[in-house]
């Protein structure tokens, strides 16, 4: 077998990608044409984040360590694709009708929180990754917003993409996880 395949297989791919594919037909079934407030697309993103997020550890974290192939590269992509892959799904239901956000908080939100899901794996482990993005998403819907500029970093996924200090945190959260994630790999 080629070493795509057995790394995705290795990394529960398949089964993401049912997981997110599956959320977003729900979403669609579920929310007829017309627009939806923002607080969904996010839970949907964070959603999406959280079943991508199962495959940033593999089966063996000393197999990981100890393999001939130079892994930051491939755990940098890993994180990047699956942030691609959760933004685009809510995309799709959008190109279906439902209107959820405008793409440039998709955009946004989704770098964000996959950044947080590889900074959860550096941190608590792989199979904690999904706290992190859950977390803050759970702060965010039902914490008071803070004024001023702490309010839009602390609650950085439901700002306008306008707003310089919500899209930088977004931006400097999957700069921090993907590198982070990329040169330590998931906690064991």
């Amino acid at each position: 077998m080629r070493w795509l395949t057995l790394y995705t297989r290795s990394r529960q791919v398949p089964t993401s990608a049912a997981a997110v594919a599956l959320v977003a037909l729900a979403v669609w079934a579920l929310n007829g044409p017309g627009a939806v407030a923002p607080g969904i697309a996010v839970l949907v993103l964070t959603a999406n984040v959280a079943a991508a997020s199962v495959g940033l550890g593999g089966q063996d974290a000393a197999l990981d360590r100890t393999a001939a192939m130079r892994w930051m590269p491939r755990r940098a992509a890993h994180v990047l694709l699956a942030g691609a892959l959760a933004g685009a799904a809510l995309l799709a239901v959008q190109a279906a009708g439902t209107k959820l956000a405008p793409t440039e908080l998709v955009v946004r939100d989704s770098a964000g929180l996959v950044g947080l899901a590889a900074l959860g794996a550096v941190l608590c482990g792989a199979q904690f990754a999904w706290t992190l993005p859950t977390g803050w998403l759970a702060y965010t819907l039902l914490a008071p917003v803070p004024p001023g500029i702490s309010g839009e970093v602390a609650s950085w996924m439901i700002f306008s993409p306008a707003t310089t200090a919500s899209t930088g945190t977004a931006w400097a959260l999957l700069a921090t996880g993907t590198v982070l994630y990329a040169i330590a790999g998931p906690r064991r």
